[in-house]
């Protein structure tokens, strides 16, 4: 089938689905997790997503891909990390491609142990995550680890600037700041989302004010503020070294086109830095990104659909 005439299909049928759940909310639709939205169905996908955009528009590729090839495949957005990891590992979800490791382990590695949750790939590689200051203010007051905070505790106002609520940074921050570490027990966590904590950041910039935010790359955050991360000298941060995408238990045996599909995705930091410009700088719609990276990178899909067939059995192709 065409792309045209998949994507005219997948619309029609998202909306025939729309009208249905609107007619009749079910238990499941108020815990969160819809039935028509959730996993475990023959031939489709659910992709479990956080508000980031370079998973936004990672998720979006996949999605156009598959159903381009005849698959079912959606997205259940605006999960915290927490909410994500149960949804995988109790089969609510069938896969993610935002596992951060190891900053996610607090709430996705009991269920990788325990095999209710398998890994299969890794996405990103050469990630960052933690603590950062802007350049200039780094350079000003020679900050280069999170231990040299303290001291310069009145000027930072004594707060870290994080995001959403719950995330693991998040929990990493409050709990450094519970422990003391570094001197930090009077600090204050702020958190937020992630645009109000960029807003925040640049207000501070303008203002010629230090801050202290949690920082991440690929992100266009590390050009617009020269971001320098925070060394940490006695381990109190788990960091990232890496993006996976990981599968509820099983679920490559029961759908083993649209898994090897999803374990040959890979994107770059440059590649997922631009999608953030794209949409935060220059305000594009994440499926037109997505849109617009599949018909740019014919080579990276030819890559992706590498040993994988269509819903009709034939070898992928689009």
């Amino acid at each position: 089938m065409r792309r045209a005439q998949r994507l005219a299909v997948a619309a029609l049928t998202m909306a025939m689905t729309a009208a249905t759940v609107t007619a009749c909310t079910t238990a499941s639709e108020r815990d969160g997790f819809a039935q028509s939205d959730s996993g475990g169905a023959e031939n489709s996908v659910v992709l479990a997503e956080q508000p980031w955009v370079d998973l936004q528009v990672e998720n979006e590729v996949a999605v156009q891909v598959l159903q381009e090839l005849g698959y079912e495949a959606s997205i259940k957005k605006n999960l915290s990390v927490e909410n994500a990891a149960t949804a995988v590992s109790s089969s609510q979800i069938d896969a993610y491609l935002g596992n951060w490791w190891p900053s996610q382990k607090p709430s996705f590695g009991q269920a990788i142990d325990d095999g209710d949750i398998e890994v299969l790939s890794t996405i990103v590689k050469g990630t960052e995550y933690a603590p950062a200051i802007p350049g200039d203010v780094a350079e000003k007051l020679g900050i280069t680890s999170l231990a040299d905070l303290d001291a310069n505790g009145a000027k930072f106002g004594k707060k870290i600037y994080g995001i959403e609520a719950g995330s693991p940074g998040n929990e990493t921050i409050q709990k450094a700041i519970d422990e003391d570490a570094y001197g930090l027990g009077d600090w204050k966590l702020v958190a937020s989302g992630t645009p109000a904590m960029l807003a925040q950041v640049d207000k501070a910039q303008k203002a010629g004010q230090p801050i202290v935010f949690l920082g991440w790359s690929p992100h266009w955050m590390t050009v617009e503020f020269d971001a320098v991360f925070l060394d940490d000298p006695d381990k109190v941060w788990g960091g990232a070294g890496e993006i996976r995408t990981v599968t509820r238990k099983g679920y490559a045996d029961e759908n083993p086109q649209i898994a090897k599909f999803l374990s040959n995705l890979r994107f770059t930091t440059d590649e997922a830095g631009e999608f953030y410009y794209e949409h935060d700088k220059q305000g594009k719609e994440l499926s037109a990104i997505a849109e617009a990276w599949i018909k740019d990178n014919p080579d990276k899909i030819e890559k992706f659909l590498d040993g994988v067939e269509d819903a009709d059995g034939e070898k992928a192709e689009i």
